[in-house]
């Protein structure tokens, strides 16, 4: 029985990572938007335009503004959304939908409604095989593990319970792995 609590904690041990590097990236994400250098030297059309092309909603502007207080500069808001404008022309389209959804970022509602749709479809595309991938990842890794169990493993009760993990595991491993090939021929068919 004990080998079995230590293989559930093994394969939960995940969600505890998860928890951990969600923590950071909250925690990083509360940082200022700009230094008080990049504040005082600002070119707010450059500014505005990094942030389009990067899919920052309009609501960056005041991350900007609050930041930028603290040395008494105030963002040129013209000049800013003109960049924008121009920068989120480039980040709004079907392909960058696409490679944005596939490295499992977040979409923060920038794009204006006429390109929305194209990009949203393209973006759900390559988020579900995001999603998949790291599925996979995550059931190989499991699978790997109890491998290894049931190789060190010498009780028979502990020995059956861990190969019928590992055959749960495998048809999982399969189901996903189909569905990868599915959602990679819409890519190509669409």
């Amino acid at each position: 029985m004990k080998q079995i609590s230590r293989t559930y904690y093994l394969l939960t041990a995940d969600w505890v990572k998860f928890s951990y590097i969600s923590f950071i990236v909250l925690l990083l994400s509360s940082c200022a938007s700009m230094s008080e250098e990049q504040c005082l030297t600002a070119n707010w059309l450059d500014q505005g335009f990094r942030d389009g092309r990067v899919g920052q909603p309009l609501a960056r502007l005041a991350d900007h503004r609050k930041a930028c207080a603290k040395v008494g500069v105030t963002p040129n808001e013209a000049r800013y959304f003109e960049g924008r404008d121009q920068g989120i022309l480039s980040y709004c389209t079907p392909e960058n939908g696409l490679r944005v959804g596939r490295q499992g970022q977040t979409y923060r509602n920038a794009c204006p409604a006429h390109l929305e749709q194209a990009f949203l479809v393209a973006f759900d595309k390559g988020k579900a095989l995001y999603e998949t991938e790291q599925t996979l990842e995550k059931l190989q890794q499991q699978r790997q593990e109890l491998e290894r169990l049931l190789i060190e493993e010498e009780d028979a009760n502990t020995r059956r319970y861990l190969y019928q993990s590992l055959r749960e595991r495998d048809w999982e491993l399969r189901r996903v792995q189909e569905e990868q090939r599915y959602l990679e021929r819409r890519l190509r068919y669409p």
